[in-house]
């Protein structure tokens, strides 16, 4: 069994802190110097993703596949994309539902056929909680999973405490409902959030109890990996600390607050000792 950690791409956007944007080039660059194993590629723009791609193989790294299809030619069309780059390099397809059906037996449908469709490409499918997509809330994706036993998640817990605003401290009944999501989780997409805010800076003294808390959950989900996986499988793990868009909070004068770069390479240092901790320990 092996972690594997990825930088998002998306999550390079407007790096480094105060400075000219770095190109493909430069973020891949760093990517790799920082020891990443390799990077979660968006592959909507076929331009970028072609050229991302190549310089990731350039560099010995290796790449999930990024996508959020409205239907299921889309999912058709990302993984013709990545066969064409180099589909040996993928380790996963990222799926992020974009479609919002109201009941769960009319969402049943639609996750099975995009797991046929990427049974049929040899390649597995993790579909991510997130919020503004068909799994955008706890319950109704909990009711989902049930439904589909063989239905595997990309666990972006950010979504559910700051959606669902868990109120401090956290009460069993909700740290049970994170346990059944962490029961599904094939790979981890790591921001920190609180209950107002989706992603919070990891240095800020204030926040170190919502830091505690997504280390606590990320231990308790690997362990429970663990004892699931098979010798040889990887976990992967994406640091995904997402640009000022929506995501990183920015001061009067429109700059970040904290230097999100920095913040990807702390946090991957803290999930690879989070993650060692786990080795030999009960789930």
């Amino acid at each position: 069994m092996e972690l594997l950690v990825f930088q998002s791409m998306w999550a390079m956007e407007q790096l480094p802190w105060r400075g000219r944007d770095w190109s493909f080039a430069e973020q891949v660059d760093r990517i790799a110097a920082a020891g990443f194993d390799g990077a979660a590629v968006e592959f909507e723009d076929y331009e970028a993703a072609r050229e991302i791609t190549g310089l990731l193989r350039d560099r010995g790294l290796l790449w999930s596949i990024e996508c959020a299809p409205r239907d299921f030619d889309e999912l058709r069309t990302a993984i013709e994309r990545a066969a064409e780059f180099g589909l040996e390099r993928a380790t996963h397809i990222n799926l992020q539902p974009n479609v919002r059906p109201l009941t769960v037996l009319e969402g049943i449908p639609l996750i099975l056929e995009w797991q046929r469709i990427a049974d049929e490409a040899g390649v597995p499918v993790l579909f991510e909680t997130h919020r503004d997509r068909m799994t955008t809330d706890l319950l109704y994706t909990l009711q989902l999973i049930e439904a589909i036993p063989r239905m595997r998640l990309t666990a972006d817990l950010s979504h559910y405490l700051a959606g669902r605003e868990f109120r401090w401290p956290i009460s069993e009944e909700n740290h049970q409902l994170i346990r059944r999501i962490l029961d599904r989780a094939g790979a981890f997409h790591g921001r920190v959030a609180s209950r107002e805010q989706v992603q919070i800076q990891l240095e800020f003294p204030h926040h170190r109890q919502w830091v505690d808390l997504f280390l606590d959950w990320w231990r308790e989900g690997f362990s429970r990996w663990r004892s699931r996986a098979a010798e040889g499988d990887r976990l992967i793990f994406t640091t995904e600390l997402g640009p000022p868009q929506w995501y990183a909070i920015s001061g009067p004068d429109g700059e970040e607050m904290s230097d999100r770069w920095e913040e990807a390479l702390r946090l991957r240092r803290e999930v690879q000792a989070v993650w060692e901790a786990t080795a030999g320990a009960p789930a």
